[in-house]
């Protein structure tokens, strides 16, 4: 009977902690999203009551155009960005697990570096490259005749795009590269034998047998990509196309610390998290779909 129970002591306190922390404020946020705040007198001087608003919240939340927009912006965002981090991810661990490559040990490090880096440390420093006058690539390229401004309305949803691809693609390189290892030599040893070049090695070995770490990197990026917040937060006032609700985290921050509504900013959040379930459970849908047809 110690046996049995042993387990569930030395978890006890990670269970608690996991409760406390995830599961109580989750079923909190969910609760808040279906409720208002009432306000008596004529600046709410009388005093405030929480009362029941059924779904007003949600309705409201998806009839927030700003709310709407910063979902689209993500979905367009996350179908660029991840896309190109992803291929980037692969290909340098492809690259740095192949026979010939050179060090690999050193620039595993060197690309995994910027992950170490906090996002906020990280979009500063880039933060610097983008402003005109004090960045070395503007002012390069304005002596060779090319004009760009990278905090403009139209390119900096971009500019973040290059900030978050430069600091997690080393990161869900070492997941590839993690799974790669997993791979037998002997298929290896086998296709070496059949003459296989190092082109068809990847194509029809490592890139089927690396599957399920394609797809839980894409799965993490599609959620990062919806709690997307610090690095526009930051820029927010460098850049005049970045608005307080620009992406679906912020305006769910603006409606909970600037306009007091902490149901509707409850309601936004649920909806973010259903949406990256969504949006996570089509990738692997598609993901079990052409694995079958193949």
């Amino acid at each position: 009977m110690k046996a049995k129970s042993a387990p569930w002591v030395l978890m006890a306190p990670f269970l608690v902690l996991f409760v406390v922390t995830m599961v109580v404020p989750i079923i909190m946020a969910i609760g808040y999203s279906f409720t208002r705040v009432e306000r008596s007198g004529l600046l709410g001087e009388a005093g405030v009551t929480s009362v029941f608003a059924g779904l007003d919240n949600y309705i409201a939340a998806l009839s927030n155009v700003n709310f709407i927009a910063s979902l689209g912006r993500m979905v367009l965002f996350g179908a660029v960005q991840v896309t190109v981090m992803i291929v980037a991810a692969t290909i340098l661990a492809l690259l740095l697990e192949s026979a010939s490559a050179k060090w690999p040990g050193f620039f595993r490090a060197t690309y995994f570096l910027p992950y170490g880096i906090p996002g906020v440390i990280a979009t500063i420093l880039w933060s610097f490259l983008y402003i005109p006058g004090l960045s070395p690539i503007v002012d390069t390229l304005a002596i060779v005749g090319i004009d760009v401004d990278f905090l403009a309305p139209s390119m900096v949803l971009w500019s973040i795009a290059n900030i978050v691809t430069w600091t997690y693609t080393g990161y869900n390189m070492l997941i590839i590269i993690a799974q790669l290892k997993a791979i037998p030599g002997e298929l290896y040893e086998a296709a070496k034998l059949d003459g296989a070049s190092s082109l068809r090695v990847a194509l029809s070995i490592q890139l089927p047998l690396i599957r399920p770490a394609l797809m839980l990197t894409i799965i993490f990026s599609i959620i990062g990509t919806l709690q997307l917040f610090a690095e526009p937060r930051l820029l927010q006032t460098m850049s005049s196309g970045i608005t307080s609700e620009y992406t679906p985290n912020m305006s769910a921050y603006a409606f909970a610390f600037q306009y007091n509504d902490i149901g509707m900013a409850a309601a936004q959040a649920v909806i973010i998290a259903v949406s990256a379930f969504v949006l996570s459970a089509v990738a692997l849908g598609i993901s079990n779909w052409t694995e079958k047809r193949r």
